[in-house]
Order: structure tokens, then C-alpha cells, then sequence
């Protein structure tokens, strides 16, 4: 987070100082070459600051690059007036003045991606920011070649010309709006949908959506993904065929919303939940991002849902346990689809030879109470694994790199596994290696036992039966697991690292927890036949928009040892 605010301020003084340069070296000194450099620069710089910043407001610092430009231009002719000069230096004021206020106009139109229509105008007023500083660099180019002034004339009256096709077409969605709705809007109806995905998160939170759009697909049903963020729409489009609609403004949700939906689902607690949520004939379904026993997974925000489903009766303890009151009748038990392919092992795990252990630290979450992450301590337990002859997949939350001090622990771990693995040939995986060439379940199926803060991923964990370990980041002492319930039937890790070695000795060796795993697995991921498991949520899905629709009766579950572990596969 502050390596973005150094980034953002960099780029601020970059654009700036640069422009500044430029104009007073072409206006003040003879070293009109070097001066039209600088101005070259400035535009880089620009450039740059739009990457990292896109509402960044460079008008002064356009004006002064243009106008240091054009007087280098001048020199350059050296003959006198110039009337294709003069037109060039009012077309580019004018550009400058109106690029910004079409773009931000052209940023407020619906977008959408994986429907047969095409939204040309608010694409290209997005890029005419880019389009100015491409015609300024060629315009400082032809002015360093002494170019005749017709040639710069006709390069800013081509993007003077996009310009006005994009103001002519926005201001006709303005104030002439086709009475039958847009064009998305009329394709969102041929193609009526009866569900909607509304959501809203940071940047580099695609991966909420993504785990669950293979069981929107699997429900059957026509749906599509409603996004409040405009990166989102090329990710998410990418994941899915289904239309991914990008609706900046509470209009444009009125156009997307089309009368065929039913129910609304939703995957965290955006504040922007609130504008679908208004549409009160739909039923609102909050699906959630995944079950741990963090505080904001019982946010009071889920009470104004119209269902909550959670993947089991451990999730509804978790709200009462936190004081959050909610009729009983919004919960629906339906299990963590995600977690279906996850290999079951019954086998005891201990004994292995060259175990591989999975660690996911978490991220610093957005408040204090919700730091769960363990990477300031991490390197004693890698130490720790890498002294056993362990094998680690080390996968982040993808949030880590957002804070600079965890990007710097996450590097030094990296390091070390990298070196592991060149002295010992131990096949450690970090970084894209673990986080995006393999899945979650990858890495599970990958793994023997897992160390992991407190987080969604021991939930899924969990399912697979194998051991795991919970690291203790709190003040919480004796009352950790009474907060953390999921952590009684696993292996705390203190802050300290001072029983590292006793917990990795019972992770590994001993095991005495594995008959507790079994009973808390299905308080945390609800109790369905392994073959089927995923049908609890489709068929709750499904009541959700056809309240007459009824699933076929489940197979009785299998008997269950003393031990508390299944003896026929049952989830």
C-alpha cells in the first residue's frame, strides 16, 4: 500500500518536473533539441503516471509540454508566421482541454464483453488520454525533423476527428437515448438471463469470482457477471462465456438489470453490494469467497441478504458466536463446491520419508483485528521444514504484495527455498509457480500436511483429511481456539515459534489429532455423499430461482467408525 503511494507520487514528480523542464529549456535557453527531449520524457512520464494512476489530471502539464513543443517548432521552421502552425497550436489546446472530460463522460457508459454487441465509444474515449500524448510525441518528432507544419497539422486534426465522433456519440446517449434501452441492454434481453454475479472488490480480487464460476455454469441456467470495476471486465470475460457486463453508475445498472433475473448472488461484502441489493424483486444470495473463522467472515452486513449460503453448521455458530443475530431460515447449508476435487487420504500421514507441506500465509487483512499473517516469523519455520528434509509449496494470499514489508518477508523466503532447492534438488515451489500455474486444489492434492494462518484455506484443507498446523499471530494465549475453533483440530503454531518443533513432530510424526479431523470436517463442510458433493449448492441454486423446483432425495450417508472417521465415503 505505501509502495503504490511512493509509486503514484514518483510518477506525479516525474510528469510534472519533466513538463516544467521542457518548457523553460525550449523558452528560456537555445537548446531547443534538448528541450524537445525532455518534452519527450514528460510524455513518458505521463504515460507511466496513467498506467499506475488512470484518473491522474495532467492538463497543466499537457499545456506546458504543448506549448514548449510548439515554440521548439517555430525555431525549428524559423519562418515567421506560420498559419498551419497557429491551427496546429488550436487544435492541440483544444484536445487537451477535452480529452479529460470525454474520457471521464466515456468512463460512465455501460461496457460489455462475451454479448454480440460492440460499445465503441467508451473503448475509445478511454484511450484518447493516450491517443494526446502519442500525437504530442509525434508532433515533438516532427518539430526535432523540421517537418513542414502540415504534417503536425494533420496528425492533431485526425485525433481532433476521433475526438468529435466521440463527443457527437456521447452526447447522443446523453440527451437522444433510444427508447428500447442501449445496446448491451437490448442484448442482455434477447439473451435473458435469470441470474446476475454483482461484484465489487480492489484490484487483484478476480479470484473471488473465478472459483465460482464453473458452478454458476454447472446450474444450467442462462446468467451474467455484473462488475462495478473496470479492470475487471477483460479477467473475469476471459474465465467465462457468460456476458460480463461493467456498469459504472447506478443508470447503468437499470439497464443491465433486465426483467428476466431472478436472483442476485454475490460473493463478499463489497459496499457497492448495496446498489443491486436495492432491486428488491430479486433475491439477494450471499455466496462468500471462502469459510475460515476470521472476524469478517460474520460481518453484520450478511443480515441483509435474503440467504446466506455457507458451507456448514460451523458458519452459522460463527455468527451467533459473534453475537450477530439472523433468522435462522436465511442460512443454507451447501457445503464448499470448490473443494470437490480435493483428494481424500484416510491413511495415516505420518512416517513419511520426504513429506511435502503446503504454507499459505494470509495478508494483513485491511484492519488490525483482522492481521492474521505470519510471514514476520516465517523464516524460522522454513528453517525449521527445510532442516527435516521437507519439500515446501509456499502460496500466498494474493493480496501480500499490496503491503511492502510482507512483499520483503515473502522475497526472503523465497530465497531461501531457492537456495534449498539448488543445494538439495527438493522441488520447493513459490511464487507463480504455485500461485497461478497451480490451483488450490493442485497444491492440496500436492501436499502431506499443511501450516497455514487463519484463513479459508485450512476450511478446504480440511476436506482432504490430512494434517494441518495454525499459526497463532494474536494475544490470544489459551483463547485462541475457543475464537478459532477450526485451530482445536489442528496443531497451533505459537507467535514466537517457540514449539515449532514440537508441532512439526506431531504435523508429521504423531498425528494425534486425525480422529477429531474427521467430525469437525463436517461441521465446516456440511455432510454430502463425495460423488455428488457439489449438488448441494446447484440444487440450493436451483430452489433459489424456481421455488417449486425439488432435488432427488440424497443417498443415505455411510456409517461412521467410533473414531469418527467415515468408513464409506460420505463427504
Amino acid at each position: 500500500m505505501r509502495g503504490d503511494l511512493v509509486r503514484k507520487l514518483l510518477a506525479r514528480v516525474l510528469t510534472t518536473g519533466l513538463a516544467v523542464l521542457a518548457f523553460l529549456v525550449v523558452a528560456l535557453t537555445g537548446a531547443t533539441g534538448w528541450g524537445l527531449a525532455i518534452a519527450v520524457a514528460a510524455l513518458a512520464a505521463a504515460g507511466w503516471e496513467r498506467r499506475i494512476r488512470p484518473s491522474a489530471d495532467g492538463v497543466a502539464e499537457s499545456v506546458l509540454v504543448a506549448a514548449g513543443i510548439l515554440v521548439g517548432y517555430a525555431r525549428r521552421l524559423d519562418a515567421g508566421f506560420d498559419p498551419a502552425l497557429v491551427a496546429t497550436a488550436l487544435v492541440l489546446l483544444g484536445l487537451v482541454l477535452l480529452v479529460g472530460p470525454l474520457r471521464d463522460a466515456g468512463a460512465l457508459e455501460i461496457r460489455a464483453a462475451n454479448l454480440p454487441v460492440r460499445t465503441w465509444t467508451p473503448l475509445v474515449a478511454a484511450r484518447l488520454g493516450d491517443a494526446l500524448l502519442v500525437l504530442l510525441a509525434l508532433v515533438a518528432g516532427a518539430a526535432g525533423l523540421a517537418l513542414p507544419a502540415w504534417v503536425a497539422l494533420a496528425a492533431a486534426l485526425l485525433v481532433g476527428a476521433g475526438c468529435g465522433a466521440v463527443g457527437l456519440d456521447l452526447a447522443r446517449r446523453r440527451f437522444r437515448p433510444s427508447a428500447g434501452g442501449g445496446p448491451v441492454g437490448r442484448a442482455l434481453r434477447r439473451h435473458q438471463p435469470e441470474f446476475v454475479l454483482h461484484f465489487s472488490a480492489p484490484p487483484g480480487s478476480e479470484y473471488q469470482v473465478t472459483m465460482w464460476l464453473p458452478y454458476l455454469e454447472r446450474i444450467g441456467r442462462p446468467f451474467l457477471v455484473l462488475v462495478r470495476e473496470p479492470e475487471f471486465l477483460p479477467t473475469i470475460a476471459a474465465a467465462t462465456r457468460a456476458p460480463v457486463v461493467f456498469c459504472p453508475t447506478l443508470k447503468t445498472m437499470d439497464e443491465a438489470l433486465v426483467p428476466s433475473l431472478r436472483v442476485a448472488f454475490y460473493v463478499n461484502h463489497g459496499a457497492k453490494n448495496s446498489h443491486c441489493i436495492r432491486f428488491t424483486q430479486l433475491t439477494h444470495v450471499q455466496l462468500h469467497h471462502g469459510d475460515s473463522d476470521k472476524a469478517p467472515s460474520a460481518n453484520p452486513v450478511s443480515a441483509i441478504f435474503d440467504k446466506i449460503f455457507v458451507a456448514g453448521q460451523a458458519a452459522i455458530d460463527r455468527y451467533a458466536r459473534a453475537g450477530v443475530e439472523i433468522p435462522a431460515e436465511k442460512f443454507v447449508v451447501v457445503g464448499r463446491p470448490q473443494v470437490e476435487a480435493i483428494e481424500v487420504r484416510r491413511e495415516p500421514v505420518h512416517g513419511l520419508a520426504n513429506p511435502t507441506v503446503l504454507y499459505t500465509p494470509t495478508w494483513t487483512g485491511h484492519h488490525a483485528d483482522a492481521n492474521y499473517c505470519s510471514l514476520p516469523v516465517a523464516e524460522t519455520l522454513l528453517r525449521r521444514l527445510l532442516d527435516r528434509g521437507v519439500t515446501v509449496i509456499l502460496r500466498a494470499h494474493p493480496y501480500t504484495a499490496q503491503n511492502p514489508a510482507s512483499a520483503r518477508q515473502l522475497a526472503r523466503l523465497t530465497e531461501l527455498l531457492a537456495a534449498d532447492r539448488a543445494r538439495t534438488g527438493r522441488a520447493h515451489l513459490w511464487g507463480a509457480a504455485a500461485s497461478r500455474e497451480l490451483t488450490l486444489t493442485e497444491c492440496v492434492n500436492r501436499a502431506d500436511a499443511l501450516v497455514s494462518d487463519v484463513s479459508g484455506v485450512i476450511s478446504d484443507w480440511l476436506y482432504s483429511g490430512k494434517p494441518y498446523a495454525v499459526t497463532d499471530m494474536g494475544t490470544d494465549g489459551a483463547e485462541f481456539v475457543a475464537r478459532f475453533p477450526l485451530a482445536g483440530s489442528g496443531y497451533v503454531l505459537h507467535r514466537d515459534m517457540s514449539n515449532v518443533d514440537e508441532v512439526l513432530t506431531e504435523l508429521l510424526d504423531t498425528d494425534p489429532k486425525a480422529a477429531a479431523r474427521w467430525a469437525t470436517r463436517t461441521r465446516y463442510l456440511g455432510d454430502f455423499p463425495a460423488e455428488s458433493y457439489a449438488d448441494a449448492f446447484l440444487d440450493a441454486a436451483r430452489r433459489q430461482l424456481d421455488p417449486g423446483w425439488h432435488p432427488p432425495a440424497p443417498r443415505p450417508a455411510g456409517a461412521v467408525a467410533e473414531d469418527a472417521s467415515p468408513l464409506t465415503p460420505t463427504a
